[in-house]
């Protein structure tokens, strides 16, 4: 079954990579997609291959070693990266959303608004407020102590395991975790849905059917990855997961962790005509 496992995980691993990979090199190759919409997509794309690698290659490690170990300070900078790189994500899916809202609720006002440089500004901020987001708890987690058993139950070191782990209670690092958590996916969902509200109003007045398909179809492949993103995200963080079998956070937590990043090259090149020329091209140059 871990052989099994191993070369599963190995491939959805190489091919998000591979994938997300050739998002960057066609956003940053091909000129014409040097315009925010693209240059945001880019930029996901590059951030998916991080996020993915932070949990894949230690959980394919596991599965040929017989000892299976990690390091305390391994595990907490796994932790650390993990939530931090996801948070990130969140962020990102918010300025996608802010991007596309422009774009078709202001379309005469989106050159001047949604310039290269703003959007280079909003890209480091998710990047800068993604990696402080959990700095706090993941200070408090190093705090903790770690006397008793030191199985971890799960394929990643996340806050629940950690505190199974924890001879003395911490309650206080659990409620500050989880009212983060909770207040970022909340807030990020709330902002991400107003703007599509507000898009899908605007949609539907336009007067021609081809019109409103056009405007669709470049909001369709967002809107999936926000579904499957945040959908997953919830049931983890939001509601209340400690009755759960630890079989059923695992699920949940391969859901947002490794098959987001697997389908979003699918989801972005099927559905984009651009990004489809564009791919071909690179894929030509290689």
């Amino acid at each position: 079954m871990q052989s099994f496992l191993f070369s599963l995980f190995f491939g959805a691993y190489i091919f998000t990579i591979m994938g997300n990979g050739t998002i960057v090199c066609a956003v940053t190759l091909d000129k014409r997609l040097h315009t925010p919409m693209y240059i945001l997509l880019g930029n996901f794309a590059f951030l998916e291959i991080w996020y993915i690698s932070s949990t894949v290659p230690s959980m394919l490690v596991n599965f040929l070693s017989e000892r299976k170990t990690v390091s305390f300070v391994g595990c907490l900078l796994q932790f650390y990266f993990f939530t931090s790189l996801g948070t990130t994500e969140a962020y990102f899916l918010c300025i996608m959303a802010y991007d596309r809202y422009l774009a078709i609720c202001r379309p005469l006002h989106y050159p001047t608004i949604m310039t290269q440089q703003l959007c280079y500004i909003l890209m480091s901020l998710c990047w800068v407020f993604g990696f402080l987001s959990y700095s706090v708890s993941t200070v408090q987690l190093c705090q903790l102590p770690f006397c008793g058993p030191n199985i971890i139950d799960h394929f990643v070191c996340d806050m629940d395991p950690l505190m199974a782990l924890s001879c003395a209670p911490a309650p206080i690092t659990e409620i500050i975790f989880y009212i983060l958590s909770s207040v970022i996916i909340i807030l990020t969902l709330l902002y991400i849905f107003g703007s599509y509200t507000l898009l899908l109003i605007a949609v539907l007045k336009v007067p021609s059917a081809a019109g409103r398909r056009k405007a669709f179809s470049t909001c369709g492949s967002h809107l999936t990855v926000v579904c499957l993103f945040f959908g997953a995200l919830l049931v983890m963080y939001v509601s209340p997961t400690a009755d759960n079998p630890a079989t059923i956070q695992k699920i949940t937590t391969l859901f947002y962790s490794v098959v987001t990043p697997f389908l979003n090259p699918l989801i972005y090149s099927l559905r984009n005509k651009e990004m489809k020329a564009a791919l071909k091209k690179v894929l030509r140059l290689e």
